[in-house]
């Protein structure tokens, strides 16, 4: 088998993600490679890939952020003046590709040049039961105070839960 390679995500990774994304997702779920294209254009973006023998196998959509501000279903990656958190947006994994141990191969070293940056956070929004596997990631359930950021929460349908980890 050929060892997967990690690397920042570019334009010409989209069909990949987007296949990735369908297989995992269904429909629903399933956002546009417009605005995969507006992400990678952010200056917080620092999305990954992973792939083997030229074939996206796993994708990680993250950007800089702050705490408690969540990004809605659809929505762009918005930078701000002075980030402390790095937000986990999408993770997925071809279902082929599951158990391999990819998704870890994504979070760890975003998780350490999160560190490096400064930043002291990583937070996500979990949807379609993935709840426990973040909580085994050391992620844990965070109310939102502020309205418009539970609207925001609110894009992503019945079950979604805002979750933070200390970096």
């Amino acid at each position: 088998m050929t060892t997967p390679t990690v690397r920042p995500l570019a334009t010409a990774d989209l069909p990949g993600l987007l296949a990735v994304q369908l297989a995992c997702y269904g429909e629903g779920f399933v956002e546009s490679g417009d605005v995969f294209a507006r992400r990678l254009a952010s200056p917080a973006n620092c999305s990954l890939v992973l792939e083997r023998a030229g074939t996206v196998c796993a994708y990680l959509a993250a950007y800089r952020s702050v705490r408690h501000k969540v990004t809605p279903l659809h929505g762009d990656f918005e930078a701000v003046p002075h980030p402390d958190t790095l937000y986990l947006h999408d993770m997925a994994v071809l279902p082929v590709c599951a158990g391999q141990g990819l998704a870890r191969a994504l979070l760890q070293p975003m998780w350490n040049a999160a560190r490096a940056q400064g930043l002291r956070h990583t937070a996500l929004v979990s949807v379609q039961g993935s709840q426990g596997y973040w909580e085994r990631q050391g992620y844990a359930v965070q109310p939102l105070a502020d309205a418009a950021q539970r609207d925001r929460l609110a894009s992503y349908g019945e079950g979604a839960v805002y979750m933070v980890r200390g970096l």
